[in-house]
């Protein structure tokens, strides 16, 4: 019985190649708590307690020397605004529009409803 030697030393290979691009895999973005947070607000509508909590997570993300996901900013823009601090709101709407540009026309349409 013959046996294609190269190729299970290929499939071998192929294989562990694979299973360490998966287990090693590393995410662009740091999202902490986001996508909790954002749940937690829908279902409570507290802006004060999800401020606190994103900023703490902003914060961490920044010293950890990981990157803000998109929507992050434009999320604590949001909640700034009901708040009526819309000057913080704003400038976390420019952030977003800064840090991610494929967001700049969405941006640029929250920002006019504040002359800007």
């Amino acid at each position: 019985m013959k046996t294609n030697l190269p190729f299970w030393i290929f499939l071998v290979l192929f294989s562990v190649i694979c299973f360490y691009g998966c287990s090693s895999s590393q995410t662009l973005y740091s999202w902490g708590d986001y996508e909790n947070q954002v749940y937690a607000y829908l279902n409570s509508g507290n802006p004060e307690t999800q401020i606190s909590v994103l900023e703490r997570n902003r914060h961490r993300i920044e010293a950890g020397g990981k990157a803000i996901p998109p929507g992050f900013y434009a999320h604590l823009g949001m909640l700034y605004s009901e708040l009526g601090d819309h000057e913080t709101a704003i400038s976390y709407f420019e952030e977003e529009k800064i840090r991610f540009p494929e967001s700049a026309v969405f941006m640029n349409l929250i920002l006019g409803r504040y002359g800007r």
